[in-house]
């Protein structure tokens, strides 16, 4: 495997060299567009670059987020620019000069007046490239995907390149499942709660863009060895009244959304309300353990279903040309209900025992999320300031319930509940500060402080057969406190260096304080984590460039992860978390090439190699446990532990094709190996071969009639105790739009031949071994509405084969 990779990176290596042997001309003109009354920046201007004298369009760009513009790649001559946006005056800047002394002509901030007459309702078409590369990140614009008006957030990351996502919604980025999930660059308890759940109750149709972060910089938190992604919810920045309603129906998902934005002069201000729902379905599941001379058999029925909503208020304020301030709330709410009938035989040599037990367990977690932010502009561009406080607070209830009855008996002989109560609470300061140096040499440096309080309080009650109460068990009740601080400060460098060579180099140093008062047995220490970071890229040509990253990442155990609270659903299956939990170290090398083709063609190519200590796995225990006054007799305990290191080394694939303008496929390939050393069981190593394959399909079928196909694969996983289910999925979605393109209502569907996938389990330990399968109902079919309104709506104009120009290439 590893001389196959180096073969796919000596031969990236030479296929970019070999493009870049020719040299274009490296003339620029840069700028800002501005506001000519508010001197604030004007995002989706158009700048067009003209030959003196002629009509020929030497080169181009789309205002960023700021206004600035840069067209690059331009000969030595004399030009002349035009500057349009809807809502302005177009405006001419003549007589610009480049030559070989001076190859940069910078035009300062350049103001447009607004244009006089009232405006109509006007929409401004096109879209950006799917893919945008920038010097540290991938960005990846998914919110025109048909299935988004249906779906949920994960539907729309499973479709991401380096992203992959199984039957629970568990994701995993280049084969590693500890990914780091912001909203809007802003962390969220709910997303350290229950991260897949937390996702699947957000809708898709608010979701503008996808921000994927492999190897993080040093201004990152070092948190998740995986990396990063940033989830970007629709906005508009447009002056006057805009909105959007959405709705949709069917017999898997329902979720509905809408938003309002208002914005005069200097002041924006926004607010959304959504909701998703998860309708009733049941799923099929067998379990066969063995133990010595043992052995366990169930065969059960379980009945879920889950909702969620999302309120947003948004409010944004230009207090002058230098200074913005901005504040968000938002509140999230989502949770389960899973309702289960288990047929069990426990069979021994004496004598076998067959039971049913009837199960009930339901999980919510709410959030209410703040942060307030300012940015300090000065005269030097480039140059500001920026202070933000977060605050994060979230309060969940996990809650069991079981009995148990023999076969032939309706009465009961057994049963317990459980009740967990967490409060969550999270505050940050963050303070960055960004110095230009030189031309193009920017120095960051920053520091952040995070607060965490955790508390946990479990309760238990064990049922009485005759008088059939639930009787407090003080004996199980568990009080869990878990502090936990860390400091953290850092400092980067981007300069240009060589020809057509940028660099990023950065240091991060993180102090995290951990205290947990009552803990039993041995102390849990505070731990210091130096981080440092690099990328290098390099541009070969005007739509292609190589980089290379290395980073350190850590991984910080969860409360999941480290609650000692047992769920005794299952009273033959316990759940427990561990806090002894150690964090995870990794080193992650990578090596990347992408190139940007004609009319919206595209591919990127990612070498990359993880090396993880204290790898944290869940893991299973056959044994014997006293619990209070209730001692389980030979049953599962599932725990985390750190089983161990774990080496990843793969590549990823991706690409875009558009064979015409009507028909457009993406597809994205991520293969890797997997070697684990055992810390758990000595000698033992586990190596194996993973993929994800997937594939998007486009066709215009009309104007207004879109067609879509998607199909995903998963391999099987292999971990320290096992082999974990691959996993299919498919789905087939079009879309009409109506009213000149302001409405839309569209069809999706998943797996529609399939009602079920089948996830099949083998896991063997000490001892012991367990086979099981559960066959989930995944198939849906969907209706959904939108509708848009306001006095403008702005859409991207498409940039052809336009890279970042943060990232030189």
């Amino acid at each position: 495997m590893k001389s196959l990779l180096l073969l796919i990176l000596l031969s990236t290596f030479n296929f970019c060299l070999g493009q870049s042997s020719g040299r274009a001309s490296n003339c620029v003109i840069k700028g800002k567009i501005v506001d000519s009354a508010t001197k604030t920046g004007i995002e989706y201007a158009s700048v067009t670059a003209f030959l003196t004298g002629t009509e020929k369009v030497a080169g181009g760009i789309i205002t960023d987020e700021k206004g600035a513009f840069k067209i690059e790649n331009l000969a030595t001559g004399e030009y002349y620019i035009k500057i349009d946006f809807i809502g302005y005056r177009s405006k001419q800047m003549n007589a610009i000069t480049l030559s070989e002394a001076k190859n940069v002509a910078d035009m300062g901030s350049i103001g447009l007046p607004a244009a006089s007459r009232t405006m109509k309702e006007v929409t401004v078409t096109g879209s950006k490239n799917f893919m945008e590369n920038h010097l540290d990140k991938f960005v990846f614009n998914v919110e025109k995907d048909v299935t988004a008006q249906g779906g949920v957030a994960t539907d729309l990351l499973k479709k991401v390149p380096q992203v992959s996502v199984d039957v629970d919604g568990n994701i995993e980025l280049l084969g590693s499942g500890n990914v780091r999930v912001f909203i809007n660059g802003k962390p969220s308890t709910m997303f350290d709660n229950n991260l897949s759940e937390a996702l699947q109750a957000i809708p898709a149709n608010q979701i503008k863009s996808i921000e994927v972060i492999t190897s993080p910089g040093a201004q990152y938190d070092a948190q998740g060895t995986g990396g990063i992604i940033n989830i970007i919810l629709k906005d508009n920045k447009a002056q006057g009244i805009s909105g959007s309603v959405a709705l949709s129906t069917g017999t898997r998902l329902e979720n509905g959304s809408a938003n309002i934005h208002a914005k005069k002069g200097k002041i924006d201000l926004s607010a959304s309300l959504s909701g998703n729902a998860q309708l009733k379905g049941t799923t099929l599941s067998t379990l066969n353990r063995t133990r010595d001379t043992a052995q366990l058999l169930q065969n059960g029925t379980g009945t879920l279903e889950k909702n969620g909503y999302r309120g947003q208020l948004g409010m944004e304020w230009a207090i002058s040309k230098k200074d913005n301030l901005s504040a968000n709330l938002s509140y999230n709410s989502f949770g389960n209900d899973n309702t289960g009938v288990t047929n069990q035989s426990q069979l021994y040599p004496a004598a076998d025992t067959n039971t049913v037990r009837n199960s009930y367990n339901t999980f919510r977690y709410n959030t209410l999320d703040f942060n307030l932010n300012y940015l300090r502009k000065f005269a030097r561009e480039g140059q500001e300031l920026s202070i933000s406080l977060q605050s994060s607070n979230g309060d969940g209830t996990t809650y069991y319930r079981q009995n148990q009855r023999y076969s032939d008996s309706s009465n009961l002989f057994s049963g317990a509940l459980g009740n967990n109560h967490l409060s969550d609470r999270e505050t940050y300061l963050i303070l960055d500060y960004a110095q230009p140096i030189k031309k193009d040499v920017i120095l960051n440096v920053g520091a952040k402080v995070t607060d965490s309080r955790i508390t946990s309080n479990s309760d238990h009650s064990i049922l009485d057969p005759f008088s059939g109460i639930y009787a407090f068990d003080s004996s199980q009740n568990n009080t869990f406190n878990f502090n936990r601080d860390v400091y953290a400060g850092y400092a980067s460098v981007t300069f240009p260096f060589y020809k057509g060579f940028t660099s990023k180099l950065g240091v991060r140093d993180e102090y995290t304080a951990i205290d947990i008062p009552g803990l039993q047995g041995a102390t849990v220490p505070s731990y210091n984590s130096f981080i440092p970071s690099i990328v290098i890229s390099k541009k070969l040509t005007k739509n292609q460039n190589i980089k290379f990253s290395y980073t350190k990442r850590i991984q910080r155990a969860g409360y999941r992860e480290l609650n000692p609270f047992i769920d005794a659903t299952d009273p033959t299956s316990l759940l427990q978390g561990n806090p002894y939990l150690k964090p995870e170290r990794s080193d992650v090398f990578e090596v990347t090439y992408n190139r940007f083709f004609e009319k919206g063609n595209s591919i990127l190519i990612t070498a990359f190699s993880r090396n993880t200590r204290d790898d944290e796995q869940t893991y299973l225990y056959d044994t014997t446990i006293t619990v209070g006054k209730t001692t389980y007799t030979n049953v599962a305990v599932i725990t985390n532990e750190n089983a161990g290191h774990q080496h990843l080394t793969g590549f990823n694939i991706s690409g875009n094709l558009v064979l015409s303008n009507k028909l457009e496929i993406r597809g994205n390939a991520n293969v890797f190996d997997k070697y684990i050393i055992s810390e758990l069981v000595a000698g033992t190593t586990i190596n194996s071969i993973n993929y994800r394959i997937n594939a998007n399909a486009t066709y215009q079928f009309t104007k207004t009639l879109l067609g879509e196909f998607f199909g995903n694969f998963n391999s099987q996983r292999t971990e320290i105790q096992g082999k974990f289910p691959s996993f299919t999925s498919y789905s087939f979605a079009l879309r009409q739009m109506l009213w000149k393109k302001k409405g839309s209502v569209a069809f999706t569907t998943t797996n529609p031949f399939n009602r079920y996938t089948n996830q099949a389990t083998d896991v063997t330990g000490q001892n012991f071994t367990v086979t099981s399968n559960r066959k989930i109902p995944y198939q849906s079919f969907g209706l959904s509405f939108s509708y848009k309104f306001g006095k403008m709506e702005y859409k991207e104009k498409k940039q052809e084969n336009a890279p970042s120009p943060e990232d030189g290439g």
